[in-house]
Order: C-alpha cells, then structure tokens, then sequence
C-alpha cells in the first residue's frame, strides 16, 4: 500500500520545505530567541474588547452561571458553569479559529455550548488578547484563562473547586491551538502551564506551519500555471484576476462551483497531491469559494503577516505534478519545475523563546493525552494533509496509540453537524475517563483515502453535491 505522505510530490515538500524550512518537526529548531531582537510587526498593532459585546443569552430553560470579563492580558472573556449541584467538577476550554487583522477582539461561544451545559461541563472561551495568526496568545490566553476559573467564579460570588480535569478544543486556527496546548514542547515551555486530559481538533491546522508552504506552493503553482510569475518573493507580480482569466471558464465562488480551463485542471492536479492526495470532495473544494480565500493570499511575504521577522516559507525541492500522477514526470512537468522561482525557508523563524511558546506553537506530535480530530475531507483553506502530517509526526514521536482522526465527507472550511461534533466529543470522553479507545479512519493509505466512500463512517449527514454513502457503510 501506498502512504499519501511519501509520494514524490509530498516527500519532497515535506522534507525539503518543511523539516528544513520550517523547522515544525519534533526537536527540529533549538534556536532559542532571547528576546533582544527587532521588534515584530505584530507587537506594534493594538487590540481591544468592547466589554459590552461579551454578554451572551441564556440557554432556555437551563439554568447556569454566566460571566463575562476581560483578563489583565486584554483578553475577553465568556465562561460558563452548570447550576449548583449540577457541575460535573470539569471544563471545558474552547479555543476560536483566526478572527482576520481588525482591531476588535471578540469571543465566540462554543457551538456545543448548550450539550456541555447538559452533560455537567463548564466551559470557558478567550478572545485572546490579539488578532491575525496569533496561535501564541490564542495558546497562552487560552491557558491563563483556565488558570483564572475559580477566581472568576469567586469574584462572581460562588466558590469553586479547581476543575478536576480541564479538555480543550477548537476549530481552524483554534484547532492549532489545541494541538499546540498538548503538546510536549508547549507543557515545557508555556507562560502559563495547563496540563489538559484530552483534545478535540476539529479543521484544525495540526500540520502547524505546512500551512504556509502550502500558501505560497498554491499560489505560486497558479501563477506558473497561468505563465504570470512568480519572478521575486514576495510574489509583487501576482494578480490574481489576471491569472483567473487563464485557469477558470466559470470562476469560483460561494454561490456557485468554477468551471475549470485545461490550464485550471493542471492547477487542481497540482493541489490535489498538495492537500493530501485523491480523495472524496476534494474536486468541489478546489472548485468552490475557498478557492478565492487561498488566492487571497498571494503575494505575501513569510512573515505571516507580522508574526515574525524572518521568512518562514519555501519551495526548495519541491515538484509540482501537472497531470495527477506523482509518480511520473512528463517533460512538461520537468519543465515547469525547472523554471519555477524558488524560495529558501529560513530554518531560524521561529525559534525557540525563553518567554513563552514560540511564536507559532509547534505541532510535532508528541503528547500523551487521548486526541480525536475531525477533518473536511475537500478543505481547500486547511487541507486534508494536515491529519497526515499530524499522523506522520505523532508515529515518528511513539504517540500515534493516542491519536484517532475522523474524517467528513464535506469540503467547505469547518463545515460539521452538530452530531458529528457531539460524536467525537464523546468519544474523547469515553475514551479519557472509561479508557475506551474509539474508532476512527485511516489517514495515509492513498488507496483507502481515495475510495469513493471515504470518510462515510462518521459522516452523519449527505452534503448537497456530494455521493450519498451506501446504508451499509455508515
């Protein structure tokens, strides 16, 4: 059998782009950052919560406490715990996914909220006290939050216990965050210490910083695709109405799915080995309007956005495949790479620091708390190969008995039902408290992910557009 990882494309994107340049594997990067540098981009902005935008409405019917607050950090805050007698003694933390580059900080509710309410759980949620990819604070923030519970509740007038056990979840962005605030690096290295008993990443960029390569490889790929560049990085010469004029008959959106050009369908071949390789939905991913969100990124510079001071990103050996078969060069193929602009990652971008986690919190696969992932399998924004990286690294760190992933049969960002929510919540549970390991799918086997009825065991719902699984396979 086949492991998706190790096809030609992604072993040379991973090994050449990522251990090296982004230094996002276990034990990778022991540069540590004293902290007399140049100050980042990100330390000149300023945030801030508007105190009134944090209250939210009670679940009807159900009685709880509810508080609200912004922490000496700048963060908002929501939490919430069962009535008396009706606390389960445990929380839940919720961490938000990425909010954009406004000043305005907010807070979300979990969209389990009122089924942690049921089951006994508190649950907690920081604005994080900065905006854009800031998994640092959002891991920090996170933590001193969970550190701050019972004196919340205190200054609220009801005494509390510590929480006996603490989990934590969250989407996208907060999916890093999740994975980041187990891992052995952050426990060692955090500001603020939480020792979580389990996880749930849902979307999550468990991949860590691939995230970036993958950016720049996409929309360098649909550059050179549509013979528009790069020629410098960052890429000043890309226009992406320009190149969409070359790759799409009918252009993508969130309304309607793209009608490729010839040129469009060698991008899709390309993104396809990119993001982990033939699977369900992916075709509607690329050709929906997240397509619109990745290209958003074109012509950014490796810093991301200001998080840090050197370039983070790079293409260096990797092959982009035009044709959907990665393990054959056409002499077009060959051409194409030979002419493709090369960026070189700068292996010291996010080093260690010696005030707190780095920057961007690293993903390297070392944990030893029970984690159940959910993924879209045709996530265009936060690909599919993220679970495969994440597998990849927790078997290379001996924590692969503690991982189990699921995957959705779905292809917008973060796109899950409620029950499929709950599903893997529980499980995690059950898991964690009864030491029932649940069942999940396997990530790295190309022929098992690129079956037609993948992803159809936890998939709860048929999504418009996409096959309907056989009864018997659910």
């Amino acid at each position: 059998m086949t492991d998706l990882r190790w096809t030609k494309v992604l072993a040379l994107t991973i090994v050449g782009a990522l251990v090296v340049g982004c230094s996002d594997s276990g034990g990778s990067d022991d540069n540590v950052d004293t902290g007399d540098q140049a100050t980042r981009v990100q330390d000149t902005r300023e945030f801030a919560v508007q105190e009134e935008t944090l209250a939210f409405e009670a679940i009807d019917g159900v009685e709880t406490d509810r508080w609200t607050g912004v922490m000496d950090n700048g963060a908002g805050y929501r939490v919430e715990v069962p009535a008396e007698g009706n606390w389960n003694g445990m929380l839940v933390m919720y961490a938000h996914g990425y909010r954009g580059e406004g000043s305005e900080l907010t807070v979300s509710s979990p969209a389990l909220r009122s089924y942690y309410i049921s089951r006994g759980y508190a649950w907690a949620a920081s604005s994080y006290s900065t905006n854009y990819y800031d998994v640092r604070t959002g891991v920090e923030d996170t933590n001193a939050l969970a550190n701050a519970f019972v004196d919340i509740a205190a200054q609220n007038g009801r005494t509390l216990m510590a929480p006996s056990k603490i989990y934590i979840t969250g989407d996208s962005m907060g999916g890093h965050v999740t994975a980041a605030a187990i891992e052995a690096e952050t426990q060692a290295t955090a500001a603020n210490k939480v020792t979580y008993a389990g996880a749930v990443p849902r979307c999550g960029v468990v991949g860590g910083t691939y995230e970036f390569d993958y950016l720049l490889n996409f929309t360098f790929a649909a550059q050179h695709v549509a013979d528009m560049g790069p020629t410098s990085y960052p890429a000043t010469d890309f226009d992406q109405a320009a190149i969409d004029d070359v790759l799409w008959t009918t252009t993508p959106s969130f309304a309607a799915q793209g009608v490729p050009t010839e040129a469009g369908l060698q991008l899709e071949n390309i993104v396809r080995t990119l993001s982990g390789g033939d699977r369900p939905t992916f075709e509607q991913g690329f050709r929906g309007g997240y397509y619109n969100v990745v290209m958003g990124t074109g012509g950014r510079d490796g810093t991301v956005n200001g998080i840090l001071l050197r370039n983070l990103s790079g293409n260096e050996g990797v092959n982009y495949n035009l044709d959907g078969d990665p393990d054959n060069s056409t002499p077009e193929e060959t051409a194409f790479n030979e002419s493709m602009f090369r960026v070189m990652a700068d292996p010291a971008a996010n080093p260690l620091r010696n005030d707190g986690v780095r920057w961007i919190p690293q993903v390297n696969g070392e944990f030893s708390v029970p984690v159940v992932s959910l993924h879209n399998l045709g996530d265009l924004y936060v690909p599919f190969v993220h679970e495969q990286i994440y597998r990849e690294r927790a078997e290379a760190n001996g924590s692969d008995a503690w991982l189990v992933q699921r995957a959705i049969r779905s292809s917008p960002h973060c796109s899950f039902e409620a029950a499929e929510l709950i599903s893997a919540f529980d499980a995690m549970i059950a898991w964690e408290q009864n030491g029932t390991k649940p069942e999940g799918d396997d990530v790295t086997t190309a022929s098992v992910v690129a079956d037609e009825n993948y992803g159809c065991q936890f998939t709860t719902a048929t999504r418009t557009g996409v096959p309907a699984c056989p009864a018997t396979v659910q």
